[in-house]
């Protein structure tokens, strides 16, 4: 019989109380890691942890604040120190676009440093591992939302926020994988384009916005976070032993045109 692909492996994930976050530490147990799931919402991660030990598989939750340095260094340890180990950090953690400049670049990009800055040197101390990231399309080009072409002259205050943010994912994404290559730790991030999350809710809303946000899609319709998690546990696992530094869009075609 055909191990599972996570065997043995221990993996954090940051913004499991929901959405891709969710999803993804759902796959990966499934896959068979034992996960930690870490979320400033403690019932939301509390619930993904039980879901996963309700189908006989090993998890856990911790409050995790990821703008705060020490909180994400302390749950990188903790991590290591309840499970015997650690192999796999998904820096998954976020908020939408919606936020203004100081929220969306402390939680959005720092809050994904801070697991670098910690996550990285750590792994390399205990043999290596991997690192995830959270991007999006808009670390890779410009966002088009509706109402987005009519807005120019009356822009709000942290328009462009996420964008930089998440171009700084990217841009962190690669410095590490460059950084740690040699030391066993690999880094790659992830960029979804449009998927059916809590986050997007609000975007979705109206009919027509919902249609405005499939159109911008090849495939014509938006993500669902499970697709995201299929690939988070691949980039995750020995199968993308040779994956390092990489931005993998999964956009529906999103950033082909």
């Amino acid at each position: 019989m055909e191990m599972a692909r996570l065997h043995s492996k221990v993996s954090l994930v940051t913004g499991a109380a929901s959405g891709i976050g969710r999803e993804s530490a759902i796959r990966m147990a499934t896959d068979g890691a034992t996960i930690m799931c870490a979320d400033l919402d403690m019932p939301g991660a509390e619930n993904t942890a039980n879901i996963i030990i309700q189908r006989g598989g090993l998890a856990a939750a911790i409050k995790l604040d990821v703008t705060s340095e020490q909180s994400v260094k302390d749950t990188i340890h903790r991590t290591a120190e309840q499970f015997g180990g650690l192999d796999i950090i998904f820096n998954n953690a976020g908020v939408a676009g919606g936020f203004d400049w100081d929220q969306s670049i402390a939680v959005n990009l720092t809050g994904v440093y801070y697991g670098l800055l910690h996550g990285a040197p750590f792994l390399a101390d205990h043999g290596g591992g991997v690192i995830i990231n959270t991007a999006s399309v808009a670390g890779l080009v410009g966002l088009i939302t509706p109402g987005t072409l009519d807005q120019a002259n009356n822009l709000q205050p942290g328009a462009g926020a996420y964008v930089a943010a998440k171009h700084g994912v990217t841009g962190l994404t690669k410095q590490y994988a460059v950084t740690f290559g040699r030391r066993g730790v690999r880094v790659n991030a992830i960029a979804p384009g449009y998927i059916e999350t809590p986050m997007t809710a609000r975007v979705r809303e109206s009919p027509e916005a919902l249609e405005f946000l499939k159109e911008l899609h090849p495939m014509g319709r938006l993500g669902q976070p499970e697709e995201i998690a299929a690939v988070a546990s691949f980039l995750a696992s020995d199968d993308a032993s040779f994956i390092t530094g990489v931005i993998l869009p999964v956009d529906g075609g999103y950033t082909a045109r």
